[in-house]
């Protein structure tokens, strides 16, 4: 990795790990839920990591834009001119959050040039981070500092694994499933779905659903360095601050590449 690579890597870990344990503080209470304009949830809990994650990336060399979902109002005309900045979603998984499943993430890349280069996830509840930089290693660090590298698995004999949200299921999904044949479902919350195929532990996350650019950007950086990939329903790759709509399209996020797993698709 090079040694930029891995000094912003190193930054972006700590800044995660810092904005965990201001959300565990607000877990570990009796919290309020509010809702934003949109009917989503939001806690106190995403506003204090989005506070200091931003405080944080300012300080960081660079002068990059930041694009967060608790800051997401920024104009088009304004985005436009974005060549690199950073994606930050300060709490992905805020049902999970509500719920106290412990299946949520703080996630923040740096996309370059509409795509993602470098990301890290950390899971408060667990205390792990994950962190990937494309072309380069993806690697986890357990809660005690260990750090090994991942990397996707070869898809197998048995049934494929397919990882899915505990939130969001419906029809689409559900004839996906079943004409992909023998498969074993692995639920799970959040930027999670990625990370869990980028260590190998699931083979496929069909996401058939709405989600946003701040939902995927980190989550994709290190799946796809672990040797992954995410595709949108065309076949292609995602493409970041790709105008005014800051929604992804359907996608589907892979390990083992060596089956079309578009030809599923309703």
């Amino acid at each position: 990795m090079t040694d930029a690579h891995a000094d912003l890597l190193e930054a972006l870990a700590r800044i995660a790990r810092q904005a965990g344990a201001a959300i565990l503080e607000v877990y570990h209470s009796d919290f309020a839920v509010e809702a934003k304009q949109d009917d989503s949830p939001i806690t106190e809990a995403d506003r204090r990591a989005h506070d200091l994650i931003r405080a944080a990336l300012e300080q960081l060399p660079g002068d990059r834009p930041i694009l967060s979902e608790e800051a997401r109002t920024l104009p088009w005309e304004q985005r436009r001119q974005w060549k690199e900045y950073w994606l930050v979603d300060p709490l992905d998984g805020t049902k999970e959050f509500i719920q106290r499943n412990g299946q949520f993430t703080v996630n923040i890349a740096l996309v370059r040039l509409g795509r993602p280069v470098l990301g890290v996830v950390h899971v408060p509840v667990q205390g792990v981070t994950y962190g990937g930089v494309v072309g380069e290693e993806a690697w986890k660090e357990s809660a005690d500092g260990q750090r090994q590298p991942i990397a996707v698995r070869p898809l197998g004999e048995g049934p494929i694994r397919v990882v899915g949200s505990r939130s969001h299921r419906g029809p689409d999904l559900d004839g996906y499933l079943e004409r992909l044949g023998e498969h074993e479902m692995v639920p799970m919350g959040s930027s999670l779905k990625f990370c869990i195929i980028a260590e190998g532990e699931a083979d496929v996350y069909p996401r058939l659903g709405p989600t946003s650019e701040w939902d995927t950007a980190a989550a994709e950086a290190v799946l796809v360095a672990a040797g992954g990939r995410v595709v949108a329903s065309n076949g292609q790759p995602m493409a970041y601050n790709k105008g005014p709509d800051l929604l992804n399209p359907w996608f589907i996020a892979s390990g083992d590449d060596s089956r079309d797993w578009t030809e599923y698709l309703p």
